[in-house]
């Protein structure tokens, strides 16, 4: 059985020095998880305008559905200005009040989340009121069972305690960088080194999941039954934009697969180190990355 993940949220137009590339976490998450053999769905909202046209045609060409991509005909595409350390990591100076602000749950969107085994989402689309009722009508439309990922994604140095805790209460997996473990920890009442604070919001909210991305250090899986580790994954950095969000893709089809948790936190590291070598959030994978999830039989209900 293929398995349907949903993503809702921001798709935008990252504009890094002389070039735009199509970016904004969900439409990152999807457009991977959909190359490692899921049937995606991207939730999302652009403008009727360039940019807009040339995210809608950068995801048909790369196969990803665009039906479920609203077209706004008053507010412009999102954009996000990047600007790359000579590490390659980004800043991100992001557009308000454009068209992902104001995604709309249809009563046919609603209805096809019956049919998820996943959904993503984050907190950055939940800033304006219009996208954030339809986020949360989506959520709560999914199956009790399918796994409901939240990536907070933080952009901004004020949180939002409302949302932040709407989000996590609604969440059964968690997927946290080490900055944003940093600014949640004291929200959450979590103390102790990074293993102890995630197995601590793992055990507190009752979740299925928490990983944490640790840049050059590696990342950690914490899982009921196991905490797992992996090391970074030696590679020649050209920007990590969209890494994570490749990260999640993996953990989200290992955790449809049930793999061990070692297994899964190993091929994310391989898959957002890649990711590092490439230009851009959403290069396309090597066939040796993808072929193990593709042939991978499914134990989803």
């Amino acid at each position: 059985m293929i398995p349907e993940v949903t993503a809702v949220g921001e798709l935008l137009c990252d504009l890094l020095p002389g070039r735009q590339r199509p970016g904004g976490a969900p439409a990152n998450f999807a457009f991977h998880v959909q190359q490692l053999g899921a049937r995606a769905r991207l939730i999302s909202r652009v403008g009727h305008d360039e940019h807009g046209r040339f995210l809608l045609e950068h995801l048909k060409r790369n196969g990803l559905a665009t039906t479920e991509i609203q077209i706004d005909q008053a507010a412009p595409t999102g954009t996000a200005e990047v600007v790359l350390t000579k590490e390659g990591v980004p800043g991100f100076a992001i557009t308000p009040h454009v068209a992902w602000d104001r995604i709309i749950a249809t009563k046919e969107v609603v209805a096809g989340m019956g049919r998820a085994q996943a959904v993503y989402f984050g907190s950055l689309a939940q800033r304006s009121l219009q996208s954030r009722d339809a986020i949360r009508a989506l959520v709560s439309a999914t199956p009790p069972e399918a796994l409901r990922i939240f990536d907070p994604n933080l952009r901004s140095p004020l949180l939002d305690r409302e949302i932040l805790g709407w989000s996590m209460d609604a969440a059964n997996v968690v997927k946290l960088s080490e900055e944003e473990l940093t600014a949640l920890a004291p929200v959450f009442g979590l103390a102790g080194d990074a293993r102890e604070c995630i197995a601590h919001l793992g055990r507190q909210r009752k979740l299925k999941a928490v990983a944490l991305t640790r840049g050059a250090r590696g990342s950690l899986l914490w899982t009921p039954r196991e905490t797992a580790e992996c090391p970074a994954i030696p590679v020649t950095v050209r920007d990590t934009v969209g890494a994570g969000d490749a990260y999640t893709a993996t953990l989200t089809l290992g955790l449809l697969h049930h793999w061990p948790a070692t297994q899964i936190v190993r091929r994310a590291g391989e898959i957002a180190a890649f990711v590092c070598t490439q230009s851009g959030a959403m290069p396309m994978l090597p066939e040796p990355l993808r072929e193990v999830f593709l042939k991978s039989p499914s134990a989803i209900n």
